[in-house]
C-alpha cells in the first residue's frame, strides 16, 4: 500500500520539484529538450537490452531449460521502459538504472532471494500437512471395497432382479 502511495502521490509532486529547480537553472526549453533526449536515449537502450533478453530467453527455451531469469530480467525492463517514458528527471534516473545489467541482476536476486524464501515456509508447511494425512491413511489401513464391473452399454435391470447375482430371468 505504501508503495502505490509513493507511486501516485509523492513522485509526482517530487518530479514537479525536480523539474521546476531544473528549468529555473537551465531554462524551460532546455528542460524539456533534456527530457526528450533522455527519453530517446533511454528507449534506444531499452530495444537493445529488451532483444538481447529476449534471444537468451529463446536459446534457454531451445536448449529445454525454463528462462526465469530472462523473465525476470524483462519485467524490470518493463519498467525501466515505462519509468523513461514518464516525464521526469527521478524517473528517468531509476529507468536508466534499471537498464544498467550489473543493478538490474543485483535486484532480481534480491527479489528470487525473498520469493524463494517465501515459498520455501510455504512448501514446508505443504509437506508436513501431506505428511500427516499420508501418515493417518497408513495408520487406519485400506478398505478395499468389493464391487462388479460390466463392460459394455449400459441397460438398466428391471427391478427385482439380482444384480450381484446374475438376472433371475427365465425362458418360460
Amino acid at each position: 500500500m505504501r508503495i502505490l502511495f509513493l507511486c501516485f502521490i509523492v513522485m509526482p509532486i517530487i518530479e514537479m520539484v525536480v523539474l521546476i529547480e531544473v528549468g529555473s537553472v537551465i531554462g524551460v526549453f532546455n528542460t524539456i529538450l533534456l527530457v526528450l533526449l533522455t527519453a530517446v536515449i533511454g528507449a534506444t537502450l531499452l530495444r537493445q537490452q529488451g532483444l538481447k533478453t529476449l534471444l537468451q530467453a529463446n536459446q534457454k527455451m531451445r536448449e529445454g531449460q525454463m528462462p526465469v531469469s530472462e523473465m525476470g530480467e524483462g519485467l524490470m525492463l518493463a519498467v525501466a521502459g515505462a519509468l523513461l517514458l514518464t516525464p521526469g528527471f527521478v524517473t528517468d534516473t531509476i529507468g536508466f538504472l534499471l537498464l544498467t545489467p550489473g543493478i538490474r541482476q543485483l535486484m532480481l536476486k534480491s527479489v528470487t532471494d525473498r520469493l524463494v524464501k517465501g515459498v520455501g515456509s510455504q512448501s514446508s508447511s505443504f509437506q508436513y500437512h501431506y505428511s500427516e494425512v499420508h501418515r493417518r491413511d497408513r495408520d487406519a489401513g485400506s478398505e478395499t471395497i468389493e464391487g462388479d464391473f460390466i463392460d459394455g452399454d449400459y441397460q438398466e435391470v428391471p427391478k427385482g432382479d439380482d444384480v450381484k447375482g446374475g438376472s433371475k430371468h427365465s425362458d418360460k
